[in-house]
């Protein structure tokens, strides 16, 4: 399956989901050229938030990706059950709801700093150029290392 971006992020923009976006595609956004095969972003999982996220995913068949029975995102978690990261597999693609970012902080942390793009004619918050790259080298694996380096190489282009 080819991930459709576009798709995930119109439907939680347009439903109002409040949320920044983090990862491999926050880093394309910027002019990365990794390849990334999910969404990431952050966002507070409310109750409410929860239950928006399931009328936003709900046509595309959500299902939790880190438990091996695939449980459906639509009856899990229950309300009420507190949530911290939400890992799931839809239809369309992957998208993981993290509500804090390692070595940063929390989603009002990160939208304080974050920058406005036009993604397909809807408004988004990305990380900060900057936090992206401490977010990265935050997590270490070898991919997000290469990518540091790329984000800062862009970094001081805008410089100039």
């Amino acid at each position: 399956m080819t991930p459709d971006f576009s798709q995930l992020i119109a439907k939680l923009t347009d439903l109002g989901f409040e949320f920044v976006m983090i990862g491999g595609y926050a880093a394309v956004t910027h002019g990365s050229s990794q390849v990334t095969r999910d969404l990431d972003i952050c966002a507070v999982l409310t109750d409410e938030n929860v239950e928006l996220l399931r009328r936003a995913l709900a046509e595309w068949n959500p299902r939790h990706r880190m438990t091996p029975q695939r449980l459906s995102f639509l009856k899990f978690p229950k309300p009420g059950e507190r949530v911290d990261n939400l890992y799931l597999e839809t239809d369309v693609g992957v998208v993981d709801i993290l509500t804090s970012v390692l070595g940063l902080g929390d989603f009002a942390r990160l939208k304080s700093a974050a920058e406005k793009f036009e993604i397909d004619g809807r408004v988004c918050w990305v990380i900060s150029l900057e936090d992206l790259i401490v977010a990265k080298e935050a997590v270490g694996r070898g991919k997000d290392k290469l990518t540091a380096v790329e984000l800062r190489v862009i970094a001081a282009k805008r410089k100039r």
